[in-house]
C-alpha cells in the first residue's frame, strides 16, 4: 500500500473515530465517513471492502486508548491486586463515560468482525489482565467467570449511569461508591 493509500485509510478511521466521539456509533455509515473525509461515498470499499471491517478498525483504535489508560491506570504505584483491580475498573468506567459512543461500539462484537484487524488481539488483553488480578486476589474461585461477571456489572453501571439511571434509583452522584460496590460483591469486602 502506498503512503498516499496509507494516509487516507488512516483518514478514513479518524474519520469514524470523531464522528463516533460526536454523534454516536449509529452515525458511522460509509457515505457519511466519505462524506466527511471528503472522498467519494464509494473510497471506503478500496481499504475496508465491508462496513464491519470499517468498524472493526475503529473499534481498535478504542480498545488502544482504553489499554493505555488501563495500563497508566495500573502502573507500578498501585501495590496489591484489589487496588489495581480498583484502578482498573476505575479506568474503564472513566473511559466508557467519556466516550459513550465509543465504548458502546467496542463492545457490539455483533457488529464487529472479531478477527479481523487484530481486533481480537486488541480487546482480549485487557480482559486477560482482569482475569489475572481477579485470580490473585480471589484464588479460591474461579478467575474467568468472576472477571466476566465484573465486566458486566461495570458496563452495566457505565449504561446506567450514562442513562441517569443509577442517579434516580440510588441518589448517588458519585459512580466511585458504586464501583467499590460492585468490587465488593465480585471479591468479598476488602480487608480493614
Amino acid at each position: 500500500m502506498s503512503e498516499l493509500e496509507t494516509g487516507l485509510r488512516a483518514r478514513l478511521i479518524d474519520v469514524g473515530v470523531a464522528l463516533v466521539a460526536t454523534e454516536g456509533a449509529q452515525a458511522l455509515t460509509l457515505r457519511e465517513i466519505a462524506r466527511r473525509a471528503g472522498v467519494s461515498h464509494g473510497a471506503p470499499r478500496r481499504y475496508f471492502p465491508t462496513h464491519l471491517e470499517l468498524l472493526s478498525a475503529i473499534a481498535r483504535r478504542g480498545f488502544t486508548d482504553l489499554a493505555t489508560r488501563a495500563a497508566e491506570a495500573v502502573g507500578e504505584g498501585v501495590a496489591s491486586p484489589r487496588e489495581r483491580l480498583t484502578a482498573l475498573a476505575h479506568a474503564y468506567l472513566e473511559f466508557a463515560l467519556t466516550h459513550r459512543g465509543m465504548h458502546e461500539l467496542m463492545f457490539r462484537h455483533d457488529l464487529l468482525e472479531s478477527g479481523h484487524l487484530g481486533l481480537r488481539e486488541t480487546s482480549l488483553p485487557l480482559f486477560s489482565q482482569l482475569v489475572d488480578l481477579v485470580g490473585r486476589a480471589r484464588p479460591d474461585a474461579d478467575a474467568r467467570l468472576v472477571a466476566g461477571s465484573l465486566l458486566a456489572n461495570l458496563h452495566g453501571i457505565a449504561q446506567l449511569w450514562s442513562w441517569g439511571s443509577l442517579q434516580l434509583a440510588t441518589g448517588a452522584d458519585d459512580v466511585m461508591p458504586l464501583l467499590r460496590t460492585a468490587l465488593d460483591a465480585h471479591l468479598g469486602p476488602e480487608a480493614e
